[in-house]
């Protein structure tokens, strides 16, 4: 794990090579996802069930590509109860946050006889990618369909890498017939998303795609943008952790090593004012680790994008995090809140000792599908508007129509549109009013 001194020299370029360690590996993954994605395009059920045998080990026919709502029941019933408890709880939380969220329309009267409107319309049917493999996630299937669900999307489709029986874990299985998803397939990797994208036989055509997956399933995304709308690239793991004291480096070398467990690709950077914490820091980290159960994994990512960073002041902590724009910002220091307002770029920012990435990740209510690569500069969490679109509707009244008819009449003549200027100048006319023929 690199150590870096604020002010030292290199220090700035330093750090801003944790942020972009991973740029570059999408664009090769796009050439390596391509032709997947156009087999699926041309051939549909049977390219997808190709490539399952090919990368998931899965030999499936069409028929059973569908997980039945049985299925799902069973999985859920499987669960030890207390395993199932906790995630209704996380459930009923992540619901909670996210239906608070729901938009209402946006009506203004600017003058006698006009309404402007800006409505929401949730959108017809959505696809979630939830990955597979290694691990399964229910608290993704969880994070993504449940603000599906409360902005009234009309169906949620799912689709996940099966094993190699074709099976589906128990757990991903629960969380989608807990979430209200309504149709799940076995079907991962890029070919699932091109499957939503362009629809087959089996799985339908989707307007919106959201979800994480590797470096070909964003890629893929990227690819099928266009034919329909996709969420944001999802990037490996990132986590900046801010400490001012040498008490609270045992539970930040923690949380680094939680975050950094994710993917040898992974992020995580503790910042810590003065040489005291710092130390105390790189100490932990590395009294912590060889006790980890993955350990290898998280070793490459300490070695690849893991620092432990020595600032001088609370604010130069704060600039390196925001220099950084990490998908994940924990503040361990007395009035967290506080300076977590001055936060612009960060993804989600967990404020004080107490509040863990880990609670975000499973059950606190915030979303845990958050920008990464530096992207938190400018983009959001995912939420209950990801899924919904928005429409504007314009009524005018004949005399809100003749009072601003002339107006508009001169600025299409000022950009030199006479067809717009004349259309408009039809309505100071109207026919029958004994001002005109309309023409």
């Amino acid at each position: 794990m690199k150590r870096i001194r604020c002010g030292g020299e290199g220090a700035r370029a330093a750090i801003a090579a944790l942020g972009s360690a991973g740029a570059g590996a999408l664009a090769g993954a796009e050439a390596e996802a391509r032709p997947i994605v156009e087999a699926v395009r041309a051939e549909g059920d049977a390219a997808l069930l190709r490539f399952t045998r090919a990368f998931d080990g899965a030999s499936l026919d069409a028929s059973r590509l569908e997980v039945s709502r049985e299925e799902m029941e069973a999985a859920l019933g499987r669960l030890a109860p207390q395993v199932r408890e906790a995630l209704a709880l996380a459930a009923r939380r992540i619901r909670e946050f996210h239906e608070a969220q729901c938009p209402a329309p946006i009506v203004t009267r600017p003058g006698v006889g006009e309404r402007l409107l800006l409505r929401p319309i949730p959108l017809r049917r959505v696809g979630l990618y939830v990955p597979g493999g290694r691990a399964a996630y229910p608290s993704t299937v969880l994070m993504n369909a449940l603000p599906a669900r409360a902005a009234g999307v009309g169906e949620i489709v799912l689709c996940t890498p099966p094993g190699e029986d074709g099976s589906v874990a128990d757990g991903v299985l629960a969380a989608a017939r807990l979430a209200g998803v309504d149709r799940v397939f076995r079907a991962g990797g890029a070919q699932a998303v091109a499957a939503m994208a362009f629809g087959t036989a089996t799985i339908p055509k989707v307007d919106k795609i959201a979800g994480p997956g590797n470096l070909y399933v964003s890629a893929a995304k990227r690819l099928v943008r266009g034919e329909v709308e996709v969420d944001k690239d999802a990037g490996p793991s990132e986590v900046v952790v801010l400490l001012d004291e040498p008490r609270w480096a045992a539970w930040a070398a923690a949380d680094l090593l939680a975050q950094a467990e994710h993917d040898p690709e992974a992020m995580a950077v503790g910042v810590a004012v003065g040489r005291a914490a710092a130390d105390a820091l790189a100490a932990e980290v590395e009294a912590r680790l060889p006790a980890e159960p993955r350990r290898e994994v998280i070793a490459r990512a300490l070695e690849r994008r893991g620092a432990v960073v020595e600032a001088r002041t609370r604010e130069e902590a704060l600039e390196v995090a925001e220099g950084l724009a990490p998908e994940h910002l924990e503040i361990l220091w007395e009035e967290a809140e506080e300076w977590a307002q001055r936060v612009r770029s960060a993804g989600a920012v967990f404020c004080g000792p107490w509040s863990p990435v880990p609670l975000g990740d499973y059950i606190a209510g915030s979303n845990h599908v958050l920008p990464t690569g530096g992207s938190a500069r400018w983009a959001s969490p995912l939420g209950v508007l990801d899924f919904v679109k928005w429409s504007s509707y314009v009524t005018m009244g004949p005399e809100a129509a003749q009072r601003l008819g002339e107006p508009a009449a001169l600025l299409a003549e000022l950009e030199g549109l006479p067809a717009h200027a004349r259309a408009l100048r039809l309505r100071l006319n109207p026919p029958g009013t004994g001002r005109g023929d309309g023409r």
